[in-house]
């Protein structure tokens, strides 16, 4: 049986075990974000998350050399607006305060209260872009995605109103999702 240079490529990008992006965000999956208010998007790097990773096929008289690496992560954020990331993001950090992610972010307009969960549903596409080439100058390019999904709860900001003639503080109710 003839083994092609393609066939070996593919078995080299099964050795690599790409795997779905590892998504983060802030205001995290267990954290509620506000309308209006930056939510950073990243994610962990790791050779088969995110590349670049390499392997090689071979059988008697043939190898393929394969390299991967993502190009961009597309974020599907639920609510219409979907967000092209070429990098993986900055991680937020507390110090950073309020302001937009550099790279990667996005803000929402509405609440997530009045959806399933109440939550948005986030899908990350991470786009793989895979060479190979093989000892007989056989070459190509195969692209590739993994998808990975969370949720992301996000409410308003609600005023507390004080009575300076009372002395008890009274929080407006909104109907919908708890806190």
């Amino acid at each position: 049986m003839v083994i092609d240079p393609l066939t070996l490529a593919y078995r080299a990008i099964a050795e690599m075990h790409l795997a779905p992006p590892l998504i983060q965000s802030a205001p995290g999956a267990t954290q509620v974000g506000l309308v209006n208010m930056p939510v950073w998007l990243w994610v962990t790097k790791s050779e088969n998350t995110w590349g670049p990773i390499e392997r090689e096929a071979s059988v008697p008289g043939l190898t393929v050399t394969a390299k991967a690496q993502v190009t961009a992560i597309d974020w599907t954020m639920g609510d219409g607006k979907t967000v092209r990331c070429r990098g993986a993001g900055t991680p937020y950090a507390k110090s950073m305060g309020i302001k937009d992610s550099p790279d990667c972010g996005h803000r929402y307009k509405k609440t997530s209260s009045k959806l399933k969960d109440c939550k948005y549903p986030v899908t990350a596409t991470a786009h793989w872009n895979i060479t190979w080439e093989s000892t007989l100058g056989d070459d190509g390019e195969i692209n590739q995605t993994q998808v990975a999904t969370t949720q992301l709860r996000i409410g308003e900001a609600v005023p507390v109103l004080v009575d300076p003639n009372d002395s008890s503080v009274k929080v407006p109710q909104k109907a919908g999702c708890g806190s």
